[in-house]
């Protein structure tokens, strides 16, 4: 795989610049392997932060075990992208007694709306997808599976993926360097002894990742406008920022399979707009994915992992998730 912070950019990213304080670094939880790994960028030498969800579970949908949950509640601080993505977090997050992070309401982060189609469909599978697998309203969402799950999993607070929020913000690195910005303040307002460590590290991490959306942009220019499909609806802000032309989704849900006349329009999309590609997600089987486009001159290219379930956790894990999903892109458009 492409490295693509230089080895002297990503020392002093995951070093930073100066000696740790004397003060207590915090002990930092975070929802998912991405915000981890922004999360290690910040931090450096001065302290690891947690994962509350296993790496290879699924965001929308997670059933925390005690362990997790008893590091999420003694945790000084929670960074996490928000109830939007993560609903099953919300009342403990709510219950905490220490400070969050909800990254979706950081200064300077761009967030979309689903687009008509994405996530509006009327008829909805048990884990609050439409037909498509798009998330449902909160409200209704919330209404029917608030008490459904043990603790940590519904809360029926009536928000999850409100407003036809789109909750896949980190795949815009624009988004990912002002978090890192935020990350480092939050953390300094807690450990001030620290502060010159966590600002330093943040511009460190700022400037990697401003090198790496250049190298993506290079990488993805080839292949913009031409037509592909993907699993499921999490790929928009990726998408939107590099100018690629998504034509439609599988949209799985994860305990009902699209139905058959959902499969004949998305083989009528993939005609009708010449699609080229057609990629499943790691963690969810591929033979619907293979069904769709068996019989077709659409390429069934590698699995996409958008939230880093196959890189090692750590500071590295978020460049080489983008890496890998904008060669894995390009290498089958081409």
């Amino acid at each position: 795989m492409t490295r693509l912070f230089p080895s002297m950019t990503l020392g002093a990213l995951l070093l930073g610049t100066a000696l740790p304080a004397a003060a207590a670094v915090p002990s930092v939880a975070t929802d998912m392997p991405v915000t981890q790994s922004l999360v290690a960028m910040v931090m450096g030498d001065l302290g690891e932060p947690s994962l509350v969800m296993s790496q290879g579970g699924d965001p929308h949908h997670y059933q925390m075990r005690p362990s997790e949950a008893r590091a999420l509640a003694n945790a000084d601080l929670l960074v996490w992208i928000g109830p939007a993505l993560t609903p099953w977090l919300d009342r403990s997050a709510d219950e905490r007694t220490g400070p969050s992070l909800v990254l979706l309401e950081a200064e300077g982060t761009h967030v979309r709306q689903f687009l008509p189609g994405e996530g509006d469909d009327d008829e909805h599978d048990e884990h609050g997808h439409d037909e498509a697998g798009h998330e449902m309203g909160g409200e209704a969402h919330a209404a029917e599976h608030g008490e459904e799950h043990g603790d940590g999993h519904g809360d029926g607070h009536g928000h999850h993926h409100a407003d036809g929020t789109d909750p896949h913000a980190w795949l815009d690195p624009a988004n990912a360097r002002a978090w890192v910005l935020a990350i480092a303040q939050e953390l300094s307002t807690l450990d001030p002894g620290n502060a010159a460590t966590y600002a330093a590290n943040a511009q460190a991490a700022a400037a990697g990742l401003e090198a790496l959306d250049a190298r993506l942009t290079t990488v993805l220019a080839p292949v913009k406008d031409k037509p592909f499909v993907v699993f499921h609806d999490a790929y928009g802000y990726f998408a939107d920022h590099y100018g690629l032309n998504v034509v439609g989704q599988l949209s799985l849900g994860d305990a009902s399979a699209p139905g058959a006349a959902r499969m004949s329009q998305l083989r009528e999309t993939l005609v009708a707009d010449h699609a080229l590609c057609a990629f499943p997600e790691t963690n969810h089987d591929p033979a619907l994915m293979e069904t769709l486009v068996e019989g077709t001159d659409v390429t069934l290219g590698r699995a996409l992992s958008p939230t880093g379930t196959e890189a090692t956790l750590g500071a590295t894990l978020y460049p080489e998730t983008l890496t890998a999903m904008a060669e894995t892109i390009a290498a089958c458009l081409k």
